[in-house]
């Protein structure tokens, strides 16, 4: 099942839910992985209720539990892309000179056709020309209307060489859960360097968390889908 999900659109039907609160989930003191409060999923969320069969991209990991998730909340069609994957893959290799071009042609789907994209914190590991590549390929993947959701990272320290899954607990919160890596987070991105990557796109909501993370939704304005 795994395999399929980094191939194919899955079709998972559902119910749409109410937005959550944005304290911890209750689970969290008894839980060894700590649980954080999320203010811009319940947001991005409402985006895609919108959205008759909202079509989703998800740059990975493949999370199991997020696919039903996204699935139960929005009756999306869902395709996880793990590009963080490849980041390890370029790392390990030598050739992160080669990213943005890779990044150009790295999706299949046709231009306008997704509605929603879930970044995570991917851009924390790319330089600079990576980054512009990979966010015009997204930009160019967006229809109408469509979101993005990032999380940015502005802590000063890299720290250690790992990667983070976000596991999607429910609406208000996310459960962070690291796993081995090669690549230390990038510099940290000011507001207006992150602006810049999606200038095609507007800013809807912005929030700095006490986790060091900013997390920021794009929306793709109507009159630019084109672009």
């Amino acid at each position: 099942m795994a395999g399929g999900l980094n191939d194919l659109f899955s079709r998972l039907g559902g119910r749409r839910g109410d937005a959550a609160s944005d304290t911890p989930a209750p689970s969290a003191t008894a839980d060894p992985e700590l649980v954080y409060p999320t203010k811009a999923l319940p947001k991005f969320l409402a985006n895609m209720a919108a959205k008759p069969s909202p079509a989703l991209l998800d740059l990975g990991p493949v999370v199991g539990g997020n696919v039903s998730f996204f699935g139960e909340e929005l009756g999306c069609r869902i395709r996880v892309e793990d590009v963080m994957a490849d980041i390890e893959r370029f790392t390990a290799a030598g050739t992160l000179d080669q990213l943005p071009e890779f990044f150009r042609t790295r999706f299949k789907s046709e231009p306008g056709t997704i509605d929603g994209i879930l970044c995570w914190d991917v851009f924390d590991y790319l330089e600079k020309g990576a980054a512009a590549s990979l966010a015009a390929a997204l930009t160019r993947l967006l229809g109408a209307d469509g979101s993005l959701l990032g999380f940015f990272s502005t802590a000063t320290d890299p720290g250690r060489a790992h990667y983070t899954k976000y596991i999607v607990v429910d609406q208000g919160n996310l459960r962070y859960r690291t796993y081995p890596g090669t690549r230390v987070r990038q510099r940290s991105l000011q507001n207006r360097d992150i602006i810049k990557l999606f200038e095609s796109l507007r800013v809807s909501d912005s929030f700095l968390m006490k986790t060091n993370i900013r997390e920021i939704i794009f929306r793709k304005p109507a009159y630019l889908a084109g672009l």
